[in-house]
Formats: C-alpha cells, structure tokens, sequence
C-alpha cells in the first residue's frame, strides 16, 4: 500500500465469523460477543459495519463480524452488523 492512500473500507482483516452479544457497556461504547466455541470477542462502537446502530444492540442479538485475532490485545470484532435476513 502506497504511503498516505486510505484503507478501503472493505479491505479484510479477519475472518468472517458470527456469535451473540452478552454484554454492552452503553456508557463506554464497547461490549462482548460469544463465540459458538464459548470464547468472548471485544467489540468497539467504531467497529461496526456501516448502518448498524450501537444504541439498537441488545444482549442476545445474534451477530456477524470480521474476527481479527490481535497477539497484543486479545481477539476483537470488525464490521459487526446483524445477519443477512433470507426472504
């Protein structure tokens, strides 16, 4: 990537994975997804995928994500939305 050139919003940095919320901290912006495998993800209000409200999230809601696995922070979420509904 040439210096100063932006990063594409759809450039991939995870892996695609899916869980549920089961904890949001309204005040502070952040909450936790858990995983099918019972491991807990971090996710950041910056982090979610463009037209996903932060202030309509519930504990419970099932989500997808990018999940970017981070040796000096622990795993967090990118692009977190809510999945694709079938017709």
């Amino acid at each position: 990537m040439a210096p100063g050139k932006p990063v594409r919003s759809d450039d991939a940095r995870g892996r695609r994975a899916s869980g549920k919320i089961v904890n949001i901290l309204t005040g502070r912006g952040h909450g936790f997804i858990r995983l099918p495998d019972e491991r807990e993800v971090y996710f950041h209000r910056a982090d979610l995928q463009e037209g996903t409200s932060f202030n309509d999230l519930q504990v419970g809601d099932a989500v997808t994500f990018e999940l970017l696995e981070d040796t000096v922070s622990g795993a967090r979420a990118l692009r977190l939305g809510r999945p694709k509904r079938s017709r």
